[in-house]
């Protein structure tokens, strides 16, 4: 990771570890959009004395009538939609000049340069919404207007893009051949290509997508990593699986230039790969996101959110969304953690919008007796209500946690990155504190060096297991400076659940964490037993 590597920051007075170590995430993610336009593109305007005849000099003409005036460009981002601009500005007038600058907006910026020679300007500017925009440069002479000038233009294009819904569709399955060459498993060491733009309706200029993947039919252990084709393949992991496993998992994914996702299997054995979709990024102007702490909205043990008692097999209820517990009406999409337990048999979940029928995908597959979750991204029906269907033939208990919503007036827009492994606690020389303990807390900080980072997409995996529990995810209540003054408050795990395990299991999910109000984000070990984790990061979600 930027920085170095995760380091134990030493236990604070409740015992708890933190990772403090750098992590410029947004700033790096960023600064990979830079955008130029060459001072030899200038266009020179030299207007003459009163009654003469104006004309304008060719693209590149550098010195002319009047002396030599020509302006370079060149953008950087620096979020998700703020732009660094350096106007290199070259002179022989021997005045000074004046700079206007048409952010491609329709707002204006400006000032006054130097009077001869060559000068560079640096100037910022905040989009409000994500997008494609010509800077264009305009540097007057002495006389302003009514003297020689010359103008220049960029194109810029923002890092962040914001989501558009989608309805739940799969877009791959390996067992009958739907988006590939053919029904085949995905082979050891091998990988699936899974064409996300233009398919299905979303467009061609899809940034990142949101999938469900879920492994079936395996014979060995291994993980799936998940990646923009004709990019260099990460070494982190989305889902992990053993013999015999079904097992899901959410990834939001760049998608390549060409418009294709890979799923690679990592394992010693082939195996069967399903991806549904359920959404979609872009760099135009849709719905931002809006993290909320864990709040469980459904738990059919206790009759939250529906009525009490295990939903039937093939059956399902409806969940009111929008216009409560801090969802607005206006949120088009939900983000949840959604948790199955209690089930008498083998079944699978499917998460839909109210006013459709059931899709032929799947959210969650479990076995009997087994307690498992996976996070979910739905679109919300017109009346602002999800469905959940339990598509197993017998009953189980279903919860349903919110962390987060998008909607138009939402601000926060997403910037993937490249996969970094935030800790692995099972690596001495990167965190020598061990397992995390039972009942105790490991923080992260991101807030700063991203201050204005409102949410991590991250990816939990807990591993050598000695009993069953849950993880939980939360933003911490203290800020920094608390810690490592020992002066914190210890902070009270939320009643949601990120991902559950028995012993022995190894269990990814993902989690879109809300960094709170000061950026640091705590991961609690709700059980009586040590447990590894591993937590990489996969994405931001800015405001800026």
């Amino acid at each position: 990771m930027p920085g170095g590597t995760a380091q134990a920051a030493g236990p604070s007075a409740d015992g708890a570890h933190g990772i403090t170590s750098s992590k410029d995430l947004l700033k790096s993610a960023a600064n990979a959009f830079t955008f130029s336009s060459p001072a030899d593109r200038s266009v020179r305007q030299n207007l003459p004395a009163a009654g003469q005849k104006a004309a304008a000099a060719p693209q590149g003409a550098g010195a002319a009538v009047g002396g030599d005036l020509k302006v370079g460009l060149s953008g950087t981002a620096g979020s998700a939609r703020t732009i660094a601009l350096k106007s290199e500005i070259t002179s022989d007038l021997g005045t000074p000049l004046s700079v206007v600058i048409d952010w491609g907006d329709g707002t204006y910026g400006g000032d006054v340069a130097g009077s001869s020679g060559s000068v560079t300007m640096t100037s910022h500017h905040t989009y409000a919404e994500v997008g494609s925009y010509t800077v264009k440069v305009t540097v007057y002479g002495p006389d302003g207007a009514n003297g020689p000038s010359a103008t220049n233009e960029m194109p810029f294009i923002t890092p962040g893009s914001e989501f558009t819904p989608h309805s739940p569709t799969r877009l791959l399955d390996t067992r009958d051949g739907t988006g590939a060459a053919q029904a085949a498993q995905v082979p050891a060491w091998g990988e699936a290509r899974v064409k996300v733009a233009g398919n299905n309706g979303i467009p061609a200029d899809v940034a990142a997508v949101v999938l469900n993947v879920t492994v079936t039919n395996t014979r060995a252990a291994g993980h799936v990593r998940a990646y923009a084709d004709g990019t260099e393949r990460p070494t982190t992991s989305n889902v992990n699986y053993a013999a015999g496993d079904s097992v899901p998992n959410l990834v939001i994914v760049p998608v390549g230039k060409n418009g294709y996702v890979n799923l690679y299997n990592s394992g010693e054995q082939g195996v069967d790969l399903i991806a549904d979709v359920t959404g979609y990024f872009t760099r135009t102007a849709a719905n931002g996101y809006t993290p909320t702490d864990p709040t469980r909205f459904v738990d059919t043990r206790e009759g939250l959110g529906t009525s009490r008692g295990m939903v039937p097999g093939r059956s399902q209820f409806g969940v009111q969304i929008t216009g409560t517990r801090g969802v607005p009406a206006g949120a088009r999409a939900v983000a949840l953690n959604v948790t199955v337990t209690n089930p008498r048999a083998a079944g699978h979940l499917t998460v839909f919008p109210s006013g459709q029928t059931a899709p032929n995908t799947s959210n969650l597959n479990f076995t009997g007796g087994q307690t498992i979750a996976n996070a979910v991204i739905v679109p919300v029906g017109p009346d602002g209500r999800i469905n959940v269907r339990n598509g197993g033939w017998d009953p189980a208990d279903v919860i349903v946690d919110v962390v987060g919503y998008y909607s138009p007036d939402s601000v926060s827009a997403y910037i993937p990155i490249r996969p970094k492994r935030d800790l692995d606690t099972r690596d001495p020389a990167q965190w020598p504190s061990g397992p995390l303990k039972p009942y105790r807390y490991v923080f992260s900080t991101y807030g700063e060096e991203n201050p204005t980072a409102t949410a991590m997409v991250l990816n939990t995996t807990v591993t050598n297991t000695g009993g069953p529990g849950h993880l939980t995810v939360a933003p911490d209540p203290n800020a920094l400076w608390q810690y490592e003054n020992k002066t914190h408050t210890p902070p009270v795990a939320p009643n949601s659940s990120t991902l559950n395990w028995t012993a022995g299991r190894t269990v990814p999910n993902l989690v879109q964490a809300s960094t709170g109000a000061h950026g640091i984000v705590d991961f609690f070990n709700r059980s009586g037993n040590n447990t590894d984790l591993v937590i990489d990061i996969f994405g931001i979600y800015d405001r800026h």
